[in-house]
Formats: C-alpha cells, structure tokens, sequence
C-alpha cells in the first residue's frame, strides 16, 4: 500500500466514523443507580482526581485514540490538543503507524505535543508492532503512556487488513517488559472478556481500556470500504462497554481498568466509574465537537461534562471514584442474565 493510499485510508476512517451516530440502545440503560434523597456532601467537596499506579489525571477522562497520518487529521490532532491543554484532559492519537514508516507524517502526531508540552499523552501502536518501533512510538511524542491496540475484527473486513495474530500475545508481552511507560491494552471497540483479562494478567499487563461496542465502529468503518460492503451482518460483533467492565471485576486489584465505548452522557461516566474504571475515554464525541463546532465550544462541552459528573456524584454522596464503586447498583434481566451465564462474582458494598 503506497503512502497515498495509506493518508486515504486515514481521512476515510475519520470521515465514516463521524457520520456513525450512538447506539439506539445502550447497556449503560440496563444498570441504575440507588436513589437516596438527602446527600451528606456538597458540589464543593466532590475530588475527580484518577489515580493509578503510574498515572494521575487530573479527571477521570481523556480524549481517546482516533487519528493522525494525513493533513487532514493533523488538523484534528491540533486542535483536540488545545482542548486537551486548556481543559487538564488526558489525549492518545490515533495510530503511529503511518510516522514510524514514513517520517514525513511523524508531525501529524507530534503537533499534539507540539500544543500541549506538558500535557498527559498517551501514544498508540498496533499489537505486531516491533519492540523498537514501540520504544520509538513513546519517544517520538514524550508519551506518558502507550496504548497498544488489539483490533482483529477491523483487520479481518478490512480488505487490506491483517491476517495473522499469533504473535500477538508474545509480542504485547515483549514490549511491556521493554517499554519504560505504563502499557494500555485497548481494545478499539469489540470488548474484552475475563479469559483475555487473564491472559493479559500471566504476562504483566497493569492497564487496559477494554473499549466496548456502541461507540465508533470499526466493523461498520472496514465494511463501508469493502467493494461489496458484505460483511454488515458483524455489526454488533462483541462486548458491550458495560459486560466489558463487569468481566474485569475479578481483575480489578492487580490491573487498573479504563473504559471507552459508547459512552454518551456523564451518567455514562458515572456508572463506568462505579464499574470499577479509573477513567473513561471518549473519542467520536470529541471528534464531531472539534470538528463541527469548534475548539472554544468542546472546552465548553469538557467543561460542562466535568460539571454534570460533580453533580450526580453528589446525588450518589460519592466524594471520589473509589466511593463510587461502593454504591448501590440494579441490573436488568439481560445483564443479570450474561452475568451469571459467565459466571462473573460480583460483590457491591
């Protein structure tokens, strides 16, 4: 594939996945919270600190990997990194793939460092990555983190895509123990289950975002590129965000989970958090604010998303994320029902 197809490819993702709207239906409906009418805390008294081992974010959100290898999404890495920079979030880019082969697209990656030097930005590769190119991916942008995306279901409709993942697992385990920074395992939309979390575990893996379906869609994004567009039937393919997070409960004291997916409303956030993550990445939101309304409006939208999560946390008399794992959750038929079909132990205070 020539480099022009490659910068094709980019633009094309970009231009499908802010065309996709939300999920009609949402597991994050399935799952309410215990209303109790009279809070013992303030707004004021309300921390959204994320701490983890390696990592502290000043809020549980971060602008999620999306994009970078073309002049086009350059522009979006520039502008997503002012908003990073004026409002304390969290950023990844998208794939480093296209800098790391051709030095020429390193600057549509580097422009977010180039906006935000002190910022907190995660660098992305792809599971077969070498280590070397692992290692060069963290330097090239001063990265406080690597996310390593894992995406077999993108690679096989994708009609260029990859056909081999053999290696995957050793390869994962090989730049963990090499790279420096926290390694995030991400999934880029599919789920995770608890029988990866325990594969993840047995070679040293502290961090996952386990991104599940009902966000950006990476079957529809290859299958829209797909001469006969005939691999639709995949849509739904995976693990809700919400399954995802009850599958890592067993997990959760030895690896600090992050979750992405289909995330619309703080509420969303809310009950992510209470899950058990430590924060929650959003990337099509940001993507169509930046894009369609500019970068003034997305501080405005961060801003008030940040707002909305203080004051359910205060509804909820949670002061931080470790009392929100504490609160009292009820489950729909249909989650209770995946549950106990897998087994899954979960135990609330």
């Amino acid at each position: 594939m020539s480099d022009f197809q490659r910068e094709q490819r980019k633009n094309e993702h970009v231009e499908i996945a802010m065309a996709q709207s939300d999920a009609l239906h949402s597991d994050f409906d399935k799952m309410r919270f215990v209303h109790h009418s009279i809070p013992s805390i303030n707004v004021e008294d309300i921390n959204l600190t994320s701490q983890t081992p390696d990592l502290t974010m000043a809020y549980p959100i971060y602008i999620n990997a999306m994009t970078g290898g073309s002049e086009w999404t350059k522009n979006i890495n520039e502008k997503l990194a002012v908003v990073a920079r004026e409002t304390g979030l969290a950023m990844a880019v998208g794939s480093t793939h296209a800098a790391l082969r051709n030095p020429r697209m390193a600057e549509t990656f580097t422009i977010a460092r180039e906006t935000n030097p002190n910022g907190t930005i995660f660098s992305n590769v792809g599971a077969d990555v070498p280590v070397d190119k692992a290692l060069e991916a963290v330097e090239l942008l001063e990265a406080q983190a690597l996310q390593i995306h894992v995406n077999s279901p993108q690679e096989l409709v994708m009609p260029e895509g990859n056909r081999e993942f053999t290696t995957w697992l050793d390869n994962i385990a090989e730049i963990v123990a090499r790279v420096s920074v926290p390694v995030i395992v991400k999934e880029v939309g599919f789920g995770m289950s608890k029988e990866l979390m325990h594969d993840l575990q047995q070679i040293g893996v502290k961090y996952v975002d386990v991104s599940g379906k009902g966000g950006t869609n990476f079957v529809d994004i290859e299958n829209e590129r797909r001469a006969n567009k005939d691999m639709d039937y995949l849509s739904s393919w995976g693990q809700s965000t919400v399954e995802s997070l009850l599958e890592t409960t067993a997990y959760q004291g030895e690896i600090s989970v992050l979750a992405s997916g289909g995330l619309r409303t703080p509420l969303d956030a809310i009950k992510s958090l209470a899950l058990g993550a430590k924060a929650v990445g959003m990337s099509r939101p940001f993507l169509n604010q930046v894009e369609k309304n500019g970068i003034t409006h997305t501080v405005e939208y961060v801003e008030s998303f940040i707002d909305h999560m203080k004051a359910i946390m205060t509804m909820l008399n949670a002061k931080n994320i470790d009392d929100l794992t504490q609160k009292q959750l009820v489950f729909s038929p249909e989650l209770m029902s995946w549950i106990e079909q897998r087994g899954l132990n979960i135990h609330r205070g």
